[in-house]
């Protein structure tokens, strides 16, 4: 339930602001997913998928709960990644309990 709260407040703020992949922060996917995993030990976190006017990119969240880092991705058709946000103590909420009851 948190996270799709993060995604979906991370989605609403770059919403049909996608960033220039000539942007010193874009690069090849594989690339960039490299050198969040070699230098930031980040794994992935969590994503889903953004449709602006042009086109769908996919929105990723990679997160590393050594380092405390956490790093958003924007993905395009084409392959190119472009970091979007970065930050740091990056923190999961609690996992939150269906209420049993009778459902309205």
């Amino acid at each position: 339930m948190f996270k799709k709260l993060i995604l979906t407040c991370l989605t609403i703020g770059i919403a049909g602001i996608p960033p220039p992949a000539e942007a010193a922060n874009c690069g090849p996917r594989d690339a960039v997913i490299e050198s969040l995993k070699s230098k930031y030990e980040e794994h992935f976190t969590a994503g889903g998928l953004q449709q602006t006017r042009s086109a769908q990119s996919v929105m990723e969240i990679w997160s590393s709960p050594d380092t405390g880092t956490f790093t958003v991705l924007l993905t395009s058709p084409n392959g190119i990644s472009c970091i979007v946000a970065a930050g740091t103590d990056f923190f999961e909420g609690p996992e939150i309990s269906p209420v049993e009851g009778t459902a309205s």
